[in-house]
């Protein structure tokens, strides 16, 4: 397979190379060949594609609207069988020698066994692993885009200029041609969850995307995926806000109070009108619209927080206000609170072993994620890192060691969980990826030995059916237009 953009030069070809067996059942089918215009700008303003409104496009604040919907199109795939190999599968028991069909972007079957259609490419994995593609919930990638620079002039995910700045969305700050971008595929990543940054006591919304090459952010927008909200406590804003306020962790606390006050009234006047339509519309607000689509459970609040207590007081004000946090990000103290977390049905984004770098992390430990998992919560292994997310298979297996070296049995078929199904439902996504389940996207990787070794690499990752990254094929590999005239190695970057 083939494919370019007018700005880029990216070539990716189907098949296989020296290392991995292919074979092929039955005649090979033509090379599929893309559009020239993989990603169709036009479909940008296309009716079909916006929220249907009564009152005309933008006039009214509605529950779901959005006037940047995705045009994310699959690249095309091949019908495929990966045979022989070890099946983590994050929906059940490993599969011992076992194989995939994926055909169509989904993953059709999956067991110890299956049928080779005719035409499709089988590839032989022997002494290898399969597991779901990665997904991670806190990245800053294509936001915070690499190079950067010293006047921190490329990095667009903190406008901090207000402690609540709930009307920006993260998504005009990311560009496509981020080098990093390409480097977290080739790390086993798929899906990623770009956040503002943790300056403001709410950043701002997040976007969900799937890496793939395109001209534009909207092309890299995963279809139907709910937007986050990225909200921080403790030390950050104190420090951001410390000579105009807030300045204090209560300073904190009344701030996020009264942005929610003023977005319940903005919610019941909003939600008032659209039942009766009397009279003229409130007058929108950017930041206020995007806190009652909160409140209305169409956005999902995903939360900074370092220490106990105060993931403690952000539950109380969820309670107050009637919303639910999704997800707690970082949470070095969250296994002081992990069965108030259960309770909760809030999951944990956390770090290996990540801590101590400032004060709020001082008591941070490294079975934090065992302890979590013992303790029922959805554990999740994220980055906040560019250099982590291209690792995060690594992470994994440093806090599974941890868990077994203090006597928390943790198995691969929990910690596969971390990264993926666990993940996957902190984006409110687990019907579609997350696990190898046939009807789910056939978001795949091939693993070239146990993915929780320090050894094993991603040699193969599939993005809906679709073969984006072949480590041991150069040509098949993601290089952005800022890596042009770059000489490829056979890592996944370039040199």
């Amino acid at each position: 397979m083939r494919f370019s953009s007018f700005v880029a030069s990216l070539a990716l070809v189907a098949g296989c190379s020296s290392g991995t067996r292919t074979t092929q059942s039955g005649p090979a089918p033509a090379q599929a060949q893309l559009p020239a215009t993989p990603t169709p700008v036009e479909t940008r303003r296309d009716s079909a594609a916006r929220p249907s409104n009564a009152a005309g496009a933008g006039a009214v604040s509605a529950p779901n609207a959005d006037p940047f919907p995705s045009t994310y199109r699959p690249y095309a795939s091949r019908l495929t069988v990966i045979r022989n190999v070890t099946i983590l599968t994050a929906a059940g028991p490993t599969i011992r020698n076992g194989a995939v069909l994926l055909t169509n972007g989904k993953i059709a079957q999956v067991g110890a066994s299956v049928n080779a259609p005719s035409g499709a490419l089988v590839i032989d994995g022997t002494g290898k692993y399969v597991t779901p593609g990665i997904i991670d919930t806190h990245s800053h990638i294509g936001g915070a885009a690499a190079p950067g620079d010293q006047g921190a002039l490329t990095d667009d995910v903190n406008e901090a200029t207000n402690p609540v700045t709930a009307n920006v969305w993260v998504e005009h700050s990311v560009w496509p041609q981020d080098p990093q971008l390409p480097r977290s595929l080739a790390g086993g990543v798929t899906t990623i969850q770009v956040l503002p940054g943790s300056a403001n006591l709410i950043g701002g919304r997040s976007v969900v995307l799937k890496l793939v090459p395109s001209r534009t952010v909207q092309g890299m927008k995963f279809p139907g995926a709910k937007y986050g909200l990225k909200m921080a406590c403790g030390e950050n804003p104190k420090r951001v806000y410390a000579n105009r306020g807030p300045s204090t962790r209560m300073g904190n606390v009344a701030g996020y109070r009264a942005a929610w006050i003023q977005a319940e009234r903005y919610r019941r006047q909003w939600d008032k009108w659209n039942e009766t339509h009397q009279g003229d519309p409130p007058q929108r607000d950017l930041g206020l619209e995007t806190l009652a689509d909160v409140l209305r459970g169409n956005i999902l609040v995903h939360n900074h927080c370092y220490r106990a207590d105060e993931m403690a007081q952000m539950i109380d004000i969820a309670h107050e206000f009637g919303y639910k946090i999704r997800s707690f990000h970082h949470g070095v103290e969250a296994y002081k609170i992990a069965d108030l977390l259960a309770r909760e049905g809030i999951s944990a984004s956390v770090w290996a072993d990540w801590g101590s770098f400032k004060l709020e992390a001082a008591d941070a430990v490294r079975a934090n994620m065992a302890l979590l998992d013992r303790a029922g919560v959805r554990t999740i292994v994220h980055s906040d890192d560019a250099s982590g997310e291209q690792r995060l298979n690594q992470e994994a297996a440093k806090g599974m060691a941890e868990g077994n070296r203090i006597g928390i049995p943790i198995d691969e078929d929990k910690a596969i969980k971390w990264l993926t199904i666990n993940p996957a439902w902190a984006l409110g996504l687990d019907d579609r990826i997350g696990s190898i389940e046939a009807g789910k996207n056939a978001d795949v990787v091939l693993w070239s030995s146990d993915p929780f070794s320090v050894y094993a690499r991603a040699e193969k990752v599939w993005i809906d059916g679709a073969m984006l990254f072949d480590r041991l094929d150069p040509a098949q590999q993601w290089r952005t237009d800022f890596e042009l005239g770059f000489v490829p190695d056979n890592s996944g970057g370039a040199r």
